[in-house]
C-alpha cells in the first residue's frame, strides 16, 4: 500500500470518528469529550493535507474542496444547523476527493 492510500485510510476512519462524535454531540451527550472533537477535526485537516500532498501526482489535488470546507467549520456555531450541514458536506467532499485521489 503506498503511503498516500494510507493517509486517505486512516484520514478517512478519523473523519468517521469526527462524525460520530460530533453526532453525539449535536445530541446533546458525551459534552465531556468535546476537547476529543476538536483534537480529531485538528487531526482529520492534517490529515486530508498530507494526503493531497503525498498523492498530488495522483490525483490528490481532488482532495482541496474537502481540505476548503473544513477549514470554514470554524466559522460556524456548534448547535446550529450550519454546523452539521457543513460538516456533511464537507464530508460528501471528502469521500468524492477519496475516490478522484485513490
Amino acid at each position: 500500500m503506498t503511503p498516500h492510500r494510507l493517509a486517505l485510510l486512516v484520514t478517512a476512519g478519523l473523519l468517521l470518528g469526527l462524525l460520530t462524535l460530533g453526532l453525539g454531540l449535536q445530541r446533546g451527550r458525551w459534552k465531556v469529550v468535546r476537547w476529543l472533537h476538536h483534537a480529531l477535526f485538528f487531526a482529520v485537516c492534517v490529515g486530508v493535507g498530507l494526503s493531497a500532498g503525498l498523492g498530488w501526482r495522483s490525483g490528490g489535488w481532488a482532495l482541496l474542496p474537502a481540505l476548503g470546507a473544513l477549514l470554514l467549520m470554524p466559522r460556524t456555531r456548534p448547535g446550529r444547523a450550519d454546523h452539521w450541514q457543513g460538516a456533511l458536506a464537507a464530508a460528501a467532499l471528502f469521500a468524492l476527493g477519496l475516490w478522484g485521489a485513490w
